[in-house]
């Protein structure tokens, strides 16, 4: 179906120039995938990919046209213009822009005349006339063309009369829209500006921008075009693209909607944001970006005790948005830094109120003070936190076991055999005594499996427990084998994860302690109670 407005496009072209980046690899299926998300997003058009020159694209519009059902994109099918001295009929490439049957194509064309001369090796002319032949026989077969001008703001530097004439031509041949590129990333948002201003004044053709980020501006110089009259936006999800990336989708749309007043996506499809830029990283196999503008997990973090203070007067005294606008949540950090406002509110994040407990509010703060002095750190443990904060507010720290102690063997079983870890735990739980060991692939495992096999019979939901994520640091300032560790340990029961921490200056004494607290919260979290 076409896109709810036409008079703006937002255009996806993380499957294309997304895919570019080092370190992507997408299966057909991941793609598929993507598409659907970025469907959601409402985006109007998802550049597929380039068939006939990829067999995996060429597989991804086959499957496409059974398996996506598009609610608010076109698929558009990304090629080059036919080769110097041929026919556009002939060409196979062009065959097979029109086999994909997208119902859009987006072609690239030289319009650096530099690149005309040295890199296709032809004349000033003949590139118009590919130009024109391409564009030309796609818009005869029914298809929607949108032209790149690759190296455009180079080109238009070097010679603008050259470069103007590839977007009249373009444009006379029948070309929806023709994007102006920021090929090498090279350009400053009031250049890009000033050139998309002086283009449509001389042309009076619709123009779209396509930004790399090789000067950290990419999002900038879009927006820069946007308001020079720039009404088509090529972007990619969290910004991916070859060397150091793209216009970062989720930043461009959020920018035009909520600072500009632009509705470039469907109501309600902005909302989703945070979502569909974590769930695009996780099929990428990629990490998601934590300081993301908008989207990401630190987007509306807040740390200092002055900015704590003020938000909890009013969240928009430091905030540039409602996190809700695009699916993020407010979150305040508790740190070294932070003062009483900060506790409060991220006790009130947690679940408890100390809006009337100064003296406990004092204590919490001294005592976060100096854990931190210590190596500690809960703005990445907030699991950690929460049974601190239990432990000022109640007197004592939730407990479902008291340790009597625990060992670690680590034995080397000959030369070429691999070392085998085994732990023993000896544990006090519900007036029992218990004794458990249990091996493990390393130390910690084995602690964690001997752990578990202690307290099995009388809390079986420990089952549903999983270490998903165990980081090792050694601090600043420690030296050498006798360096203080710190251990940040993530752990799921299958419906939420929550952190923990541990220091000491042995790297299994510093585990324990976050292993311990990891447990205790998840019981806590699955209903037990504690003594």
């Amino acid at each position: 179906m076409a896109p709810l407005d036409d008079s703006f496009h937002v255009f996806d072209t993380t499957l294309r120039d997304g895919a570019q980046r080092e370190g992507i690899n997408l299966s057909v299926a991941d793609k598929l995938a993507i598409a659907r998300h970025l469907d959601d997003f409402g985006v109007g058009f998802i550049e597929g990919g380039w068939p006939g020159a990829n067999p995996k694209d060429t597989e991804f519009f086959r499957r496409a046209r059974t398996e996506l059902e598009l609610k608010h994109a076109q698929l558009v099918a990304f090629g080059s213009t036919r080769r110097a001295g041929g026919r556009a009929a002939d060409d196979p490439l062009v065959a097979a822009l029109r086999d994909a049957e997208a119902p859009a194509v987006c072609l690239v064309a030289k319009s650096d005349i530099r690149h005309v001369e040295r890199a296709l090796r032809t004349t000033a002319e003949e590139n118009l006339e590919m130009i024109r032949d391409t564009v030309s026989h796609l818009c005869a077969e029914g298809r929607r063309v949108f032209l790149d001008c690759e190296h455009f703001f180079d080109g238009y530097r070097y010679d603008p009369a050259y470069a103007t004439r590839v977007v009249e031509t373009a444009a006379e041949a029948g070309a929806d829209v023709v994007v102006l590129c920021d090929t090498n990333g090279g350009m400053l948002p009031f250049q890009v500006e000033e050139i998309v201003a002086e283009v449509l004044a001389a042309t009076g053709v619709r123009l779209g921008i396509h930004a790399q980020d090789d000067t950290g501006c990419a999002v900038a110089n879009t927006i820069a075009a946007v308001r020079s009259g720039a009404t088509h936006v090529q972007c990619t999800a969290n910004g991916y693209g070859e060397r150091v990336g793209n216009a970062n989708l989720f930043s461009v749309v959020g920018n035009l909607q909520l600072k500009m007043g632009l509705q470039v996506v469907p109501p309600g499809c902005l909302e989703q944001a945070t979502r569909i830029a974590h769930a695009i990283a996780e099929i990428a196999n990629l990490t998601p970006a934590t300081h993301q503008p908008y989207v990401g997990t630190s987007a509306f973090a807040h740390k200092a005790g002055l900015h704590a203070s003020a938000i909890k007067v009013d969240p928009d005294l430091y905030q540039h948005v409602d996190p809700a606008l695009v699916g993020n949540d407010m979150r305040v950090l508790v740190s070294g830094m932070a003062g009483r406002a900060s506790v409060e509110l991220k006790g009130k994040e947690l679940g408890f109120d100390l809006s009337g407990e100064k003296q406990t509010l004092g204590r919490i703060v001294e005592r976060v003070k100096d854990l931190e002095a210590r190596g500690f750190t809960f703005e990445a443990a907030d699991a950690s936190f929460e049974l601190l904060l239990r432990e000022e507010l109640d007197g004592s720290r939730p407990r479902f076991f008291e340790l009597e102690s625990w060992r670690v063997i680590v034995e080397q079983r000959g030369d070429s055999g691999e070392p085998v870890s085994e732990a023993t735990v000896k544990l006090h739980a519900k007036g029992e005594r218990i004794v458990a060991t249990a091996e493990g692939n390393g130390p910690v495992n084995a602690l964690d499996c001997a752990l578990r096999l202690a307290l099995e019979r009388m809390y079986p939901d420990l089952a549903q427990l999983e270490l998903v994520d165990y980081k090792v640091r050694i601090l600043e300032g420690s030296h050498g084998t006798g360096a203080v560790i710190r251990i940040l340990m993530e752990t799921t029961d299958g419906e939420t994860e929550w952190s923990t921490v541990g220091v000491d200056e042995n790297v299994i004494a510093a585990s324990w302690q976050a292993l311990e607290d990891a447990v205790t919260y998840g019981l806590l979290r699955q209903g037990h109670g504690a003594r």
